[in-house]
């Protein structure tokens, strides 16, 4: 779900090449959700190899790494661990949607209704420890380091930044702002085209700094949370019903560092059987590790043809000639990586 606050953050649009150069920490669970929802076939279908194996997550995962870091774009993956148990619920509500979703397809289908199917399709997509464990190994290929967080990805990417082991998180969701990143790119995608709903349109990378929008709004890293509660997390969903980010930008300004003025007003222990106070200690506290080591390796050409082609029918010309460009890419950047 993400929380709901981008739209009164200050972004700033800019592009790939002024990312060229920078550390990016990458919300691994995000970006292969997005590729496993969109990069599908004209009735909705994912794209799968001779043997029904869905491989979406990898045609994404292969171009668009491979892609930016042919823009000089160092990147880092950061994969989730265990779910917490405040998700929990959330998991059920998301699992319950895609069993609905599931149900509104297959009646699209035997209604031959194609602009349902497409409409349902991504909507029941599920990522596999398979599918995680095939796109480390890709990874792997690439010699793009990648990190299992003890907890949520987003966590742990925006504990490397504020660590200063990489430039900005890179997710959809505004989370990783809650969690304390510094800096947060939007829109990483060398296309400049986004799927929204059934049709595409132009987008570029978006970067929102924290303290100029703490600045901005008048407001604390902690207060920040509190909005966020108050809007709806993947701990609290949905939020306080008719509360939405502007609203919620009042109200913590108003109640200042007084918090538990703040959510009895709202009345959160009607909406909630969880106590704000752990939804708020949580954003706080997350696990996170220091235990990680990044380096960047050559791109090892065999290990991704074996992987893409040799298990899920890639195009070894394709794959062959990609591989030969981020070869030649690395050894024109000596100690780049």
């Amino acid at each position: 779900m993400g929380v709901q606050i981008i739209d009164i953050l200050k972004r700033h649009e800019v592009g790939l090449d002024f990312l060229s150069g920078k550390v990016i920490a990458i919300d691994a669970s995000n970006h292969l959700y997005q590729f496993l929802t969109t990069i599908r076939a004209p009735d909705g279908s994912p794209f799968t190899d001779s043997k029904g194996n869905i491989t979406s997550h990898l045609i994404g995962l292969f171009s668009r790494t491979a892609n930016l870091m042919q823009k000089n774009i160092r990147l880092i993956y950061v994969f989730d661990g265990p779910a917490p148990r405040l998700k929990h619920r959330e998991l059920e509500s998301r699992k319950e949607a895609k069993r609905a979703a599931a149900e509104r397809y297959e009646a699209a289908i035997k209604a031959n209704n194609l602009e349902d199917m497409r409409k349902f399709a991504g909507r029941f997509a599920r990522l596999t420890p398979d599918m995680v464990s095939e796109s480390k190994k890709l990874l792997e290929a690439l010699g793009i380091p990648f990190i299992d967080a003890p907890s949520e990805g987003e966590a742990q990417a925006a504990h490397i930044v504020k660590k200063g082991n990489a430039f900005a998180s890179a997710s959809q969701d505004a989370d990783s702002l809650l969690f304390g990143t510094k800096r947060l790119v939007r829109n990483l995608s060398i296309t400049g085209r986004r799927k929204k709903q059934l049709s595409y349109s132009e987008i570029s990378p978006e970067l929102i700094v924290l303290d100029e929008n703490l600045c901005e709004l008048g407001i604390t890293q902690d207060q920040l949370i509190a909005l966020g509660m108050l809007v709806g997390t993947d701990y609290n969903s949905r939020g306080i019903k008719g509360v939405g980010p502007v609203r919620a930008l009042e109200l913590v300004k108003k109640h200042g560092d007084s918090f538990s003025k703040l959510f009895e007003e709202v009345c959160w222990d009607r909406c909630f059987d969880v106590p704000w106070t752990e939804i708020f200690d949580f954003f706080k506290n997350i696990p996170v590790t220091d235990q990680y080591e990044l380096s960047w390796g050559e791109p090892d050409r065999n290990a991704a043809v074996s992987l893409l082609c040799g298990m899920h029918d890639f195009s070894v010309e394709r794959v062959e000639k990609t591989m030969d460009a981020l070869s030649k890419r690395q050894k024109g950047l000596g100690e780049y990586f």
